[in-house]
Formats: structure tokens, sequence, C-alpha cells
């Protein structure tokens, strides 16, 4: 597996939501890697998923227990069994295509960001049209 990869938001997001809609046992846990068709996203290859599929798993957003044996890890993939709170919550802030754009465009404006400035900001998009709606 490639070490200097880019990380790439939009994959990010579209594999939450594929992991969102994955059917797990509450005890069992899938082994995915990027060859798995439930995964895959087009434009993107195996290694690319793969290595994000990892990205997931350190960033806290999903829980699975990994692939792996006093600390190496054999072969590629993740050990899944669901999206852990701060994965919902990520998923739930960027599931509108309107407000990942937005949130997205602004990220892209602003020069940089991080994962937590994504999701605040898209919170902070979502806070403003709740308020409109409910007249706050």
């Amino acid at each position: 597996m490639t070490q200097n990869m880019k990380r790439d938001m939009d994959l990010i997001r579209e594999l939450m939501l594929k992991l969102e809609g994955l059917s797990v046992p509450l005890t069992g846990i899938k082994a995915i890697d990027g060859r798995e068709p439930v995964v895959q996203v087009d434009g993107y290859t195996t290694e690319q998923i793969d290595y994000h599929l990892l990205l997931l798993e350190q960033a806290g957003f999903i829980y699975g227990g990994g692939l792996e044996n006093f600390g190496m890890r054999f072969g590629p993939g993740i050990g899944f069994q669901s999206l852990t709170w701060a994965g919902h919550d990520f998923i739930d802030a960027m599931r509108s295509p309107d407000v990942w754009d937005r949130t997205r465009r602004a990220a892209s404006a602003a020069g940089g960001f991080t994962v937590d400035l994504l999701v605040s900001a898209a919170k902070g998009y979502l806070e403003a049209r709740i308020k409109g709606f409910i007249g706050g």
C-alpha cells in the first residue's frame, strides 16, 4: 500500500454512506477491503479505497477491531462492525449533497480544512437552516 496518498474527502463521504447501509450482526465483524463491490466507488482504485478505509478506522468513524494481530496488519482492508457515534455525526452532517457541496466549497475557498472544521461548518449551515424553519 502506498503511504503518500492524499486524503480525499469526497471518497471519505462516499465510503461512509456505503458503510452506513451495510447490515452486520451486532456481535459480528465483516472484513472489508477495496475489492468488495459494496465499497467500490467509480473513479477510485482498490488501493485508494483501502487507504481511505484505514483512515476511517484511524479517525474513529468506524468500529470493528481491524484486521490486526499484535499490532501488525495482515493484508488490506478493515474489520467493520458499525459506525461510531462520531461516524454517525459525520455522515448526518454531510449526508445532504447540498450541504456537502457548500461545505466543500467553503473549505476550498478558505485554502484548507480539517475534518473537524468540515463537520463544524456543515453543522453551522444546518443549524442556520433549522433556525430558519423554526423561526429562531
